[in-house]
């Protein structure tokens, strides 16, 4: 089966996104939408267009928005028969948007992935994974050094920023600070940009240290990482420690995974989905039974 694909928002994610979606071996490039059908040297050979249903059939799309767009743009997308996957990384609303998203893709008889990307999403499932090796214990989720993708929109929405970059930088035991550079609009406030920033629930629970420059562009470099540890019990034996390391380049990573969504979506039963209730087998390329034969 071949899963026509579209990408929705064509930003960092959505650019890499287009690349996984080449490269994949069961995925078709359906096309790009954007605001404005505007083609850039890369997009030549592929359909660009504002609204979605100049596509044709769309077995599903890739919704590469901000994420505070994402449940507006998911939700209309899923009433017009589209299975979506998105992106969505705002941990303590994800549950939530899950249920509201569940209601629409049932109705429609859509699938909808949500909050697929490395975290939420990938490192999910290792939680998980360290959490029934070890039922017992803590596990620390150390972000970066990096640049938060999330971070870095949510301060280029605040009003009189130009401009911005959001660093993650982990302190340790799931402690970070976050370095945020901002290149204000003319006539703008530093001190109110700063405060409003500090105020934002990406920010708020975090230690946060906000620095006016000249040039963002000079600052930015997508790459990230995380390392995940756990130390816990396994029945009653004490002292099991795990971690999981990885460096990445974060969008790349981010639409690589969607990628494996999108085509883990077409696989299941009407509804809406966080990456920890879908197998894993059903993110993967290629037959069952060879792919058991291969990872078991």
């Amino acid at each position: 089966m071949t899963i026509r694909t579209a990408v929705v928002g064509y930003g960092n994610i959505g650019k890499y996104a287009v690349e996984a979606i080449l490269a994949s071996p069961d995925l078709k490039l359906a096309g790009v939408v954007r605001r404005q059908a505007h083609k850039t040297p890369e997009l030549a050979d592929t359909p660009v267009v504002t609204d979605i249903d100049e596509l044709g059939s769309v077995d599903v799309a890739l919704v590469c928005t901000p994420t505070r767009s994402v449940p507006q743009y998911t939700a209309a997308l899923l009433a017009k028969g589209v299975n979506t996957v998105d992106s969505y990384d705002i941990h303590g609303k994800l549950v939530d948007l899950r249920q509201e998203l569940d209601q629409v893709a049932r109705k429609h008889n859509t699938v909808a992935v949500i909050s697929a990307g490395w975290d939420p999403g990938t490192d999910s499932l290792i939680r998980a994974i360290f959490s029934l090796m070890a039922p017992k214990g803590i596990t620390y989720t150390n972000f970066g050094p990096g640049m938060s993708m999330g971070h870095s929109v949510a301060v280029r929405a605040v009003e009189g920023v130009d401009d911005a970059v959001s660093i993650t930088v982990p302190v340790g035991t799931g402690i970070h600070r976050r370095l945020v550079y901002v290149q204000l609009a003319a006539g703008a406030d530093f001190e109110s940009v700063e405060q409003a920033i500090k105020a934002d629930p990406y920010f708020i629970n975090d230690q946060t240290e906000v620095y006016q420059v000249e040039d963002v562009s000079q600052l930015i470099d997508v790459g990230h990482g995380v390392a995940i540890e756990r130390k816990g019990v396994s029945g009653r034996t004490s002292n099991q420690l795990f971690k999981y390391e990885m460096r990445i380049n974060n969008p790349a990573l981010t639409a690589q995974i969607m990628v494996a969504c999108a085509r883990a979506s077409v696989k299941q039963k009407p509804g809406a989905y966080t990456m920890l209730e879908i197998p894993i087998i059903d993110y993967l390329a290629g037959d069952r039974e060879a792919l058991l034969r291969q990872l078991v």
